[in-house]
This record gives structure tokens, C-alpha cells and sequence, in this order.
């Protein structure tokens, strides 16, 4: 990793904004753009999180609807209802509003309403033409990053298992980071989003593809997260410290277009497609035990992890590198990270079948440090059972 520092392209949103309130600008950004109706894609359990946003849009004469059907996992079926509903209202600007799902569905509309493509036609790396309608994110979850990512992840029901649109036209024109909308975010969510935001930034920082730009944002974000995410489990009100985990998240997710995740990633896709484990709870399962499988192949690199982690134990780069691991376990234990795929219906029968599964996952298991067989996967999930 970084022998030979590669070219790496960097996509950005245009304008990000950041701080308690935030989100209140997204009215009058609109009214500045001339957008005329806008829909906002979000999910059933946090819709009220958008009442703010339409009176403030209808102040400025902008109509507003809202499409709530985002439940768990977001399918192809979700996408298809969505853009059904861009279309009824005459949508002109799309904003996803919640966690990783409803921006992900929202980032999909925006690029697929005008129908030009389809979701299949799109799977994998650079295939999308372009996007039909700007598109703003605001993230209710310090987690996926989605509000800054060119990735939007589906699940196929047919393969049961999640499909990934990879393409700078799904970076947002907007993001608004504004720590007031997670603070109703319940306990679980704050720790398995937290968790999920760990793992970018580790699946990043010692990753086959790193490159000094990103580690400089892995690791920020690795030092915000184990600063804050016990606060802000803890204590639901610290603006300060759901702040923090909203820059954290932000910082993974400005990690993931140049470089992405790894073997954890491929190895949760499963977890999620046929057994319906958030996303988030199925990386904070398996983190520990990859990361072990991975040791040998990056020791300095996991050192670096576990010293953003707070880790003070001196000796070898193994030795502190393994101390890392064990603060990962430490702190999931701390939010009540449940620990065993078995607590979530999932038997030894099922585990051939997971990692076979996994190994179609090839665009993020070329950049696990350690090459991975499916024998190995087996055996991961079966530490983890």
C-alpha cells in the first residue's frame, strides 16, 4: 500500500454546510437555484425531521411532497415507487433526508427519473450518462456518508444481495450537516451508524488502494469517532459530540469514491441481502474478525489505526496493532454493539452460502490488504457465529 502513489480523482459536493440549523438553509439555497417543487425522500420513522424544511420551502413559494416509503434496506422495488412519485409531482429537485437508505434512494431518483436508465442498467463502476435533477442530502444518522459519496447501494430481491451504483454524477450538489436532526436518533442507530462510519475509516486508511490524501481524512475520522461516539450514545443532547460524529461521518464517506471500503464490506453484503441486518449492525459484527485476518499483511498500518483510537501500548506494530482491535471491541461492548451473527437467526447451515456470496463482492475484496479466499470468509463467519 502507497508504494507507488497512484492518481486518484476526487469528487466533491459543491457546497457543504455545517453546524446546529444547518439544514434551515436548504430553503432559501433552493429559492436562489429557482427550483420550482422539490420532493424529499425519507423514512416513515423520521418524516416529522421534515416539517422545518416544508414550511420553510413553502415560504418561498416552493412546492413540497414527500415520499416516505423507505423501510430498512431500500430495493429496487423502493427506487421504482420513488421515482413514480418524482414524476407525479414534477419534482425539479430532490433532497434525501435520513440515514444512508432514504439518501441513497434520493441520490438514485435524482439520477434516474427521467428515465434514460434503468437501476440494472447502471450496477457497477462509471455506467451512469449523467443525473436528471440536482440533489441535496441531509444526513439524520452520523454513519454512511452518504451525503458525500458517488456510491448508492440497493438490495436486489431476486439475488438477495446488495448492488452498488458507483459514479461522480450521485455526488450531491448540497449537503447540510446539522447535529440538531440527530439527536433523536435512538441509541441502537447512533451505535451501529458510528460503527459503520469506524469502518470506512478503517477499511480506507489500510486499504491496497490508500493514498496519503485520504488517510489524512481516515484517520481524523477515526480520532473523532473514538472521542465521541460514547458521548453521544450517552448523552443524545451533546450538540458537540453528534457534531463531531456528523464530521466523522462525513470524513468516511469522503474516503469511499477514491479508495472504498474492503473484505468487511464484502463480507456484511450478505448479512444484509438475505437475513436483513442494517448495514451498519452487520460491519460492527464482523470488523474485529477481519481485522485479525488482516493484521499480518498491514501491521504498521493497524498500529497507525489503533494510536487514532487513543491505543497507548508500546512493543511491536503487531502488538499495538492488536491493541486496536481490542479497543474496537471495547468500545462496540461500551454502546451495546450486539456481538454474534447467531443472536440475528443466522446458523452454521448458512455460512457456506454467505461466503460464497461475499466472493462475488470482487470490487471491494481486490482491496483488502490481505488477499481473502471463500475458505477464509467461511472461517471469519464462523469466528463471528
Amino acid at each position: 500500500m502507497q508504494g507507488d502513489v497512484a492518481i486518484i480523482s476526487l469528487h466533491h459536493v459543491r457546497c457543504v454546510r455545517v453546524g446546529p440549523g444547518a439544514a434551515s438553509s436548504c430553503a432559501t439555497d433552493c429559492a436562489a437555484a429557482g427550483v420550482r417543487s422539490v420532493l424529499a425522500v425519507t423514512s416513515p420513522e423520521i418524516v416529522h425531521l421534515c416539517e422545518h424544511l416544508a414550511a420553510d420551502l413553502r415560504d418561498e413559494g416552493i412546492a413540497f411532497t414527500v415520499w416516505s416509503d423507505v423501510r430498512g434496506e431500500p430495493t429496487r422495488a423502493d427506487l421504482a415507487r420513488a421515482n413514480a412519485a418524482a414524476r407525479a409531482c414534477g419534482a425539479d429537485f430532490v433532497v434525501g433526508l435520513g440515514g444512508g437508505s432514504a439518501m441513497d434512494v434520493a441520490k438514485l431518483v435524482a439520477a434516474l427519473a427521467d428515465g434514460r436508465q434503468d437501476f440494472d442498467s447502471v450496477v457497477g463502476t462509471g455506467l451512469l450518462a449523467g443525473r436528471s435533477l440536482p440533489l441535496a442530502c441531509i444526513p439524520t444518522t452520523a454513519g454512511t456518508g452518504s451525503e458525500t459519496t458517488p456510491i448508492a447501494i440497493l438490495e436486489d430481491e431476486d439475488a438477495q444481495l446488495k448492488k452498488g451504483v458507483v459514479s461522480e454524477h450521485l455526488v450531491p450538489d448540497l449537503a447540510y450537516l446539522d447535529p440538531e436532526l440527530t439527536v433523536s436518533m435512538p441509541a441502537a442507530v447512533t451505535a451501529a451508524t458510528g460503527i459503520d462510519a469506524l469502518t470506512h475509516c478503517i477499511e480506507a486508511y489500510a486499504n491496497r488502494f490508500a493514498h496519503p490524501m485520504v488517510d489524512a481524512w481516515a484517520l481524523e475520522g477515526i480520532r473523532l469517532i473514538a472521542g465521541n461516539l460514547e458521548a453521544a450514545w450517552t448523552r443524545p443532547g451533546d450538540l458537540a459530540a453528534r457534531e463531531a460524529m456528523l464530521r466523522a461521518s462525513h470524513l468516511g464517506g469522503m474516503c469511499l469514491g477514491p479508495v472504498n471500503t474492503a473484505a468487511v464490506h464484502a463480507l456484511a453484503y450478505p448479512l444484509g441481502g438475505e437475513f436483513h441486518v442494517a448495514h451498519g449492525v452487520a460491519n460492527s459484527l464482523l470488523l474485529p474478525h477481519v481485522l485479525r485476518f488482516n493484521i499480518e499483511a498491514a501491521p504498521q498500518r493497524y498500529a497507525e489505526i489503533a494510536r487514532a483510537l487513543g491505543v497507548r501500548k508500546s512493543g511491536t506494530d503487531e502488538t499495538v496493532a492488536i491493541a486496536g482491535i481490542e479497543e474496537v471491541e471495547r468500545l462496540s461492548a461500551a454502546i451495546g454493539i450486539e456481538r454474534r451473527l447467531s443472536a440475528f437467526g443466522i446458523s452454521s447451515n448458512a455460512l457456506p452460502g454467505m461466503a460464497a456470496a461475499a466472493m462475488t463482492v470482487q470490487r471491494l475484496l481486490v482491496r483488502n490488504p490481505r488477499e481473502m479466499t471463500e475458505a477464509d470468509a467461511l472461517q471469519i463467519y464462523e469466528a463471528a457465529l
